[in-house]
């Protein structure tokens, strides 16, 4: 047994050694085409093109960014598709669009459609107010809302809002959901009064270490760095999370070589917080989180499967 062990992990090294060979030796054959599903001059928006800069000056690679935003990553995500497969177009979204948003739609895409290269940053999702409500947890909320308080719970996507009926409802509240666009027009309209509390995704951590802003809850699996002791979903009542990545992808049937190469390097990159990139992913967004290869499969293709799930919930 000990002798077949050895030979299936030399094997393995050898594969792992090879596989690392050729993506080492990976060039695009033309300009990279870079995807951004993110209005210009936001922070994911900004990490992108820092990735993309930072690629050039240690790779030489040419990159060429446009935005292609819209539907939660879905205008994207059908531009990409269709695109070349050898490297030279990919592009940035959240794991979101290629789950729930996916799932939502009916574009017709799946995750197959695509080749996960890899995920670079995850999000401190929080349920967030201002400190001047006097709430300390979210069973201060809770009460607020059942002692006749109509409280206006901002959500920038339809997961998010569909989430936000489900807490309220696990808790036996109402709230009034607001669509709104982006984490800054949730923080915006919580700062000037116009929502009573709403999800931020770590763009709430200077103003929670201020004192101006309180995280009342995690919408993560996980509790908030930042307030690890705020209740989670689960505990609240619901199965289901906010959990997410950013995460480069490009056309389905990428070569290895080539889809080794852009996650190498691009994870390689936020990896450093001495770079810009790594800097500002380390600043906004807690630091680099990297996932790529079959794991990376597998978690786009869990999260498409569950967002079937959280349409059930959120329809009954």
């Amino acid at each position: 047994m000990a002798r077949t062990i050895s030979k299936l992990f030399a094997c393995a090294c050898a594969t792992l050694f090879a596989t690392g060979a050729l993506a080492a030796d990976w060039t695009p054959p033309g300009p990279i085409k870079l995807m951004i599903g993110f209005r210009a001059g936001g922070g994911a928006d900004t990490q992108a093109r820092l990735i993309a800069e930072a690629l050039e000056e240690n790779k030489g690679w040419k990159f060429i960014p446009e935005q292609v935003t819209g539907k939660g990553g879905i205008n994207l995500a059908a531009a990409l598709k269709d695109q070349p497969n050898d490297g030279t177009a990919i592009g940035m979204v959240v794991t979101e669009t290629l789950g729930y948003n996916m799932a939502a739609s009916n574009s017709g895409l799946t995750p197959q459609d695509f080749t996960g290269l890899t995920t670079t940053a995850g999000f401190q999702m929080g349920v967030v107010a201002l400190s001047s409500k006097g709430w300390k947890s979210f069973d201060d909320v809770v009460a607020a809302a059942k002692g006749g308080a109509e409280l206006r719970f901002g959500a920038m996507s339809p997961r998010l809002a569909d989430l936000a009926y489900l807490v309220g409802k696990a808790q036996g509240v109402d709230f009034n959901i607001v669509s709104v666009r982006g984490g800054k027009g949730v923080m915006d309209g919580v700062n000037a009064g116009d929502l009573d509390l709403g999800f931020m995704a770590g763009i709430q951590a200077k103003g929670v270490a201020a004192g101006d802003l309180v995280n009342l809850a995690s919408a993560l699996s996980t509790p908030l760095v930042q307030t690890p002791d705020a209740p989670t979903f689960k505990d609240l009542g619901v199965e289901f999370n906010a959990d997410g990545y950013f995460v480069f992808i490009g056309p389905a049937g990428m070569p290895a070589e080539a889809r080794d190469a852009l996650a190498s390097a691009i994870a390689e990159i936020v990896a450093d917080e001495n770079s810009k990139a790594g800097g500002i992913v380390k600043k906004a967004f807690g630091g680099a989180a990297t996932i790529s290869g079959d794991e990376l499969t597998a978690l786009l293709d869990g999260d498409f499967a569950n967002a079937g799930k959280l349409l059930e919930a959120a329809s009954e």
